[in-house]
């Protein structure tokens, strides 16, 4: 299992599998392409059914239109066998012959592989890649999750952390001042600043709740205009982790380098998602995304409210158990609706899955890597139309 670095990626939304993947490909492409005359790009399944909409086009052509000229050809009909985000680059000299191919995939999180290859992009530094394990760790050696991400990540994890936390602020900050109308033309308007504003009107607990609100719209909504964001753990569910942390900051005072301590435990739980199952909205549906992301802030809220290992692996448990199903149908392939309401919403029930936990002894019957495996079965049982392809669901009701 990988750094989770490679799980918190600071980059530009809105999408990570349509938008950073494919501009990650672009680059490297790009490099070995140099002194081709024109470069086509075919993008396949998924990755074109909503690349239009994911700005895919745009990420890729920023990359390459400088260097020659660009060709974007989509294909959403045909879907290669190793992933339904498939995409093959092309170069070509001055008369036309093929100088180069390369197909690539983007598997979600802003990472791409080749067929075959292992879906990390990163050297294997964990161990142990079931919670199980870890947590039968933690209990024998009377130490937290954070401090097993230290021990194999090494002290310099909490740089980047720091790094990953500020980006993560600034998000929520720009997102609560912003108004008007997300790009894309579906005239979805930020809703942030007036959650902010009215939340700020109400007695303690509705205020608590619709901070939280406001928080995961303010960067969800960054994210749909193209706004930096971290992965955590893609672009389309980016606001319910930031939401939780910078809501428990400043509401309950805990110090920066808790906060931190709280990305790393939430950083775990999620690496072992990606690793065993996916998170990839195209691959296994929102229930990847959205559920996961979930269960990575009810986690980091177990960890700062103090709960033992059991009871934070089962505030995580909850938080992608209730997803479990969840589809993958943006309208008209917009990381818009359902995705920005969805991201607010996960916020509160990962603060719900924490406090549910928190009442009892952390025991009960379903743990978290049986959810990951039910998580990953369902996914692909989930028709193609619910993921990612705005072939249907919400998707087809504009």
């Amino acid at each position: 299992m990988e750094s989770i670095r490679q799980l918190y990626k600071i980059g530009n939304g809105p999408s990570s599998s349509h938008t950073m993947g494919p501009r990650k490909a672009a680059e490297i492409f790009g490099n070995r392409a140099k002194g081709a005359s024109r470069i086509e790009v075919t993008l396949y399944g998924a990755l074109a059914a909503t690349g239009r909409g994911h700005l895919t086009d745009q990420a890729i052509l920023e990359v390459l239109t400088p260097q020659c000229t660009t060709e974007i050809v989509w294909k959403p009909d045909t879907v290669l066998p190793f992933h339904t985000n498939g995409m093959t680059f092309k170069a070509f000299d001055s008369e036309g012959k093929e100088l180069d191919t390369w197909t690539v995939y983007s598997v979600g999180g802003g990472d791409i592989v080749e067929e075959g290859q292992c879906r990390t992009s990163g050297p294997s530094i964990y161990p142990l890649t079931k919670i199980k394990d870890i947590q039968a760790l933690c209990e024998r050696e009377g130490t937290s999750y954070w401090e097993y991400v230290e021990r194999c990540e090494g002290p310099e994890i909490w740089d980047y952390l720091a790094q990953v936390w500020d980006v993560m602020q600034r998000a929520v900050k720009r997102g609560i001042e912003a108004e008007g109308v997300l790009p894309g033309g579906l005239g979805v308007r930020r809703k942030a600043v007036s959650y902010y504003v009215h939340a700020e009107g109400y007695a303690t607990s509705l205020k608590s709740r619709g901070l939280v609100y406001a928080y995961a719209l303010a960067v969800s909504e960054e994210n749909a205009a193209g706004g930096e964001i971290v992965t955590a753990p893609t672009c389309g569910s980016c606001g319910i982790v930031p939401a939780v942390l910078y809501h428990l900051h400043h509401s309950k005072g805990f110090s920066e380098k808790r906060i931190l301590r709280a990305l790393a435990t939430a950083g775990l739980f999620g690496n072992v998602v990606k690793y065993n199952a996916s998170v990839s909205g195209a691959e296994v549906g929102c229930q990847g995304e959205v559920g996961v992301a979930c269960a990575m802030a009810a986690a980091a809220a177990s960890q700062l409210f103090g709960g033992t290992p059991a009871q934070i692996e089962y505030s995580a448990e909850m938080g992608l158990e209730h997803h479990l199903g969840l589809t993958c149908d943006p309208v008209c392939g917009l990381v818009q609706i359902p995705c920005i309401e969805r991201n607010a919403y996960a916020a509160a029930r990962a603060l719900d899955a924490n406090l549910y936990a928190a009442f009892s002894d952390g025991k009960h019957s379903v743990d978290f890597d049986r959810i990951v495996e039910v998580m990953k079965q369902t996914g692909h049982d989930i028709p193609s139309l619910y993921k990612e392809t705005a072939l249907g669901g919400l998707a087809v009701i504009k």
